[in-house]
């Protein structure tokens, strides 16, 4: 197997997941009089339409940028009967709610000129009842000529049961009748999956998130899929909906990366370990106390599974649209959140922030996770969480170190952990104080020429000492704070 190559402007991105219906509602899409929304800000549960769209995202890729965005992950957009839209039904055409095709159009053309990449998710292990083939052999029956588009186990289809738990007579996704699944098998399915992530591609997009990718149980399939991906767009990311250990489709022949969630559930065990929530149990997310040895040993053994060039390009998340609020699950301690995105912002691989966690949201999981952004309530921003963010944005895309540095991890006591990164030259020490008191940080250092460190985070550097004494780096560390010691002046951007 050839070494792995995965996009560079990845390594250097700052991604923002949206979630379509709830980010945005624009004033300049105009639907016909006799449609009608749920008012902005309903509760989730309520399911239904609340009308973001994708205009409502050109109109805020200001604050995006002024966060410190440069790339946006948009769960699904085409044709739906579902305000999650994982109930595709057709492909080629992005929801009229959403603005249709001339609204991605736009999208694209802003994000770009502004720098910004774009990636879409593609939903193709299965589709929905209203699936045009789908519908042809609702229709026709075993006449269809779409009849091994989809595994069929008898007649007539029963795609509207009576009865709750009655089964169904073709394979779904999860058992759900609104979902069946595509027969990814049959050549001429395969064939329109390629086509149609081809043709965003040349459209404009910049790669694929995919949805549960691992229930196309076939190598050859996603072999496939990424030589037609780059055929189009060399660059273009590929990134897989696997929680856990991805080895199979991360050797450099599938996927470029995948949903980081070991990620996610170490950094909060860690950073939140006095108020993770003791009755939230999400599966896949081992979330449980952890001192700094624990995270040590969680990180290592995650770097451990893949080569270097692809943790680069692992999506690092600490919240997306399948689990609960990250401030919810550490009891809405917002210091949790704040030392979540400085591991988020200084360790390998591209941060992630899902929509409105950069401004505290809070709520437990889908479809809580799912509320609105609360646009015209500023009052509940939690403002030192955004200017974290923000901050933390910037410290990133100032320095080419903390993105595509080496790794290597050199403290783990009580609640101090630290590491460090070395790029072109340039060194970066980073260490992080997850107690509630005041320590001392106290590395060896190698028998070279003594290195001046210059602390470049916290901004305010009055409660940080830095001193070498006899061949050994002393820091105090606030408490529940992370501090970044950069060797270098320079902070042109790379």
């Amino acid at each position: 197997m050839r070494k792995p190559e995965t996009p560079d402007w990845v390594k250097n991105a700052v991604f923002y997941q949206i979630f379509p219906d709830r980010f945005a509602r624009s004033k300049r899409l105009k639907h016909p009089a006799s449609l009608r929304f749920k008012p902005w800000g309903s509760p989730p549960a309520e399911q239904g339409y609340q009308g973001g769209d994708l205009l409502g995202v050109v109109d805020r890729l200001d604050h995006l940028q002024q966060v410190g965005v440069t790339a946006l992950y948009l769960n699904p957009i085409f044709s739906s009967a579902s305000n999650h839209r994982y109930h595709t039904f057709d492909y080629y055409q992005v929801d009229p709610l959403l603005g249709g095709n001339d609204a991605l159009r736009e999208l694209i053309d802003v994000a770009h000129a502004k720098g910004m990449r774009v990636i879409l998710d593609g939903v193709f292990n299965h589709a929905s009842r209203g699936f045009w083939p789908f519908h042809h052999i609702l229709e026709n029956g075993p006449s269809s000529p779409y009849i091994d588009w989809f595994v069929v186990k008898n007649w007539p289809l029963n795609p509207y049961p009576r009865a709750v738990g009655e089964p169904l007579n073709y394979e779904a996704w999860w058992n759900l009748p609104a979902l069946p699944c595509l027969n990814t098998r049959n050549l001429d399915v395969q064939e329109y999956i390629f086509s149609v992530a081809t043709h965003w591609l040349e459209f404009g997009i910049d790669g694929w998130r995919l949805d549960v990718p691992a229930e196309i149980d076939d190598d050859v399939f996603w072999q496939t899929f990424r030589k037609r991906v780059r055929a189009v767009n060399p660059e273009a990311y590929i990134c897989g909906e696997i929680w856990e250990d991805a080895r199979r489709w991360l050797k450099g022949d599938q996927f470029d990366a995948v949903m980081n969630y070991i990620f996610t559930w170490a950094v909060l065990s860690f950073c939140g370990a006095e108020t993770l929530r003791p009755d939230y149990n999400r599966n896949h997310l081992s979330l449980e106390p952890r001192d700094a040895p624990a995270f040590a040993e969680a990180i290592e053994a995650m770097h451990g599974l893949y080569d270097w060039e692809i943790n680069q390009a692992q999506l690092n998340l600490i919240g997306s649209h399948d689990m609960a609020r990250p401030l919810w699950i550490v009891g809405d301690d917002p210091s949790a959140i704040r030392l979540s995105a400085f591991l988020q912002m200084t360790m390998p691989g591209a941060p992630c922030i899902y929509y409105g966690d950069e401004i505290g949201l809070s709520a437990g999981d889908d479809p809580d996770c799912r509320g609105a952004f609360p646009w015209d309530e500023r009052k509940r921003w939690n403002r030192d969480i955004l200017e974290a963010y923000t901050r933390l944005c910037a410290l990133r895309h100032q320095w080419p170190v903390l993105r595509t540095g080496t790794f290597e991890q050199v403290l783990a006591s009580g609640r101090v952990y630290g590491f460090r990164r070395r790029l072109d030259g340039v060194e970066a020490l980073v260490f992080i104080n997850t107690g509630r008191e005041r320590v001392v940080a106290e590395l060896p250092l190698d028998n070279r020429a003594p290195v001046q460190y210059r602390c470049v985070w916290p901004a305010d550097v009055a409660d940080i000492d830095v001193t070498q004494p006899r061949g050994e780096l002393s820091v105090v560390l606030p408490e529940r704070e992370g501090v970044v010691l950069i060797t270098s002046t320079d902070r042109s951007r790379a």
